[in-house]
């Protein structure tokens, strides 16, 4: 039988009085609260993402996305996403991740507290059109010309080459637009984060975080562009949105055996600093790293050390996050009490 967990959509702060919080009710969440920030939540079974198929993935996506920007909607404007598929196995549990990433959440909600996220995808209205156009690039037509005078046909390996050359072309030709709208955008957008696109027809695929007061200029500045380029792109906005793309935040797990084992693999004592650690894994790295060896470097060990290294960079974030102290405990006792990690997804 499936355990039960709970799902953390994301967390919000307390501001909102009791009233607010009342619209959760009978709406399938709940808030979890610890001092000043509340967990939105729910209860469901315990599943881990990888044994989610892509249909299943895709739908626990739209329903997360769905969840949040329906607490929006009731007015909890000022939610900082959770990663997607976070489950705990209880109540304490997200206690625990609301006190060890206190600090760091209360200092994300005083920055989005303005703010807003939209995308902004931007299309081909005539891709078959545009790619005719490029097919006629003098470049392409005096390819095509010495295929034809080699032997007078055209092989498969003449097509892909000839399909390189124009990918090649369209591939500049996006690459210009791209950096026009951006530019163009840029003066109202405080960061952007590019997306990957999804295929040749797509030109943008990008979140811009911006402040609520520049909505309205923003999605004039969209207008204009869309005047400017003659209706031949079209340009796809979705938001107001949560701060996906700058703000999420993810949980990660140290095993307290792996960090124990990092240390001694640096050769770490039980007493360290985050110094201490970085100078220890450089003389390390010095030791194995391949391109300074040429030929006698020890890949396999210059992967441990640095895999060591970065799970005592881990673990030593999440001791700043519960002490101010400068030093580091490795003794297994303490590293037990320091298991999570609260950060922003990278």
């Amino acid at each position: 039988m499936p355990s039960k967990g709970i799902y953390i959509y994301g967390i919000v702060p307390n501001f909102y009085g009791t009233t607010q919080f009342q619209k959760l009710e009978n709406s399938g969440v709940y808030a979890i609260t610890f001092q000043n920030i509340s967990a939105i939540v729910s209860d469901r079974e315990s599943a881990h993402l990888d044994y989610f198929d892509r249909e299943a993935l895709g739908h626990l996506l739209v329903h997360h996305q769905k969840t949040i920007e329906e607490l929006q909607g009731k007015g909890f404007t000022m939610i900082i996403p959770m990663r997607l598929g976070t489950i705990v196995n209880s109540k304490d549990e997200v206690i625990k991740i609301l006190n060890t990433g206190h600090d760091l959440i209360i200092d994300i909600l005083k920055k989005i507290e303005y703010l807003i996220e939209i995308d902004l995808v931007v299309t081909w209205v005539d891709f078959p059109g545009i790619l005719k156009e490029i097919s006629n690039h003098p470049d392409i037509i005096k390819l095509k010309d010495e295929i034809l005078k080699k032997d007078g046909n055209i092989t498969k390996v003449d097509q892909v080459k000839v399909g390189m050359v124009i990918k090649e072309k369209l591939d500049i030709k996006n690459k210009n637009i791209e950096l026009k709208i951006l530019d163009s955008l840029s003066a109202y957008g405080l960061d952007i984060k590019m997306h990957e696109v999804m295929n040749d027809q797509m030109i943008i695929n990008a979140a811009f975080l911006i402040n609520r007061t520049k909505k309205e200029k923003f999605e004039q500045a969209i207008d204009q562009l869309d005047e400017e380029y003659n209706s031949t792109q079209n340009f796809k906005l979705v938001g107001p949105l949560p701060c996906y793309s700058f703000y999420t935040i993810e949980i990660k797990e140290l095993n307290p055996e792996k960090v124990e084992q990092a240390g001694k693999e640096l050769g770490i004592k039980e007493k360290t600093t985050e110094n201490e650690i970085k100078k220890a894994y450089l003389e390390k790295a010095k030791l194995f790293h391949p391109d300074a060896h040429l030929n006698n470097g020890d890949e396999e060990s210059f992967n441990r050390i640095t895999m060591a290294y970065h799970t005592l960079l881990d673990y030593s974030a999440t001791v700043r996050q519960s002490s101010k102290e400068e030093y580091i405990l490795l003794a297994k006792e303490t590293v037990i009490e320091n298991l999570i990690l609260v950060k922003i997804k990278e």
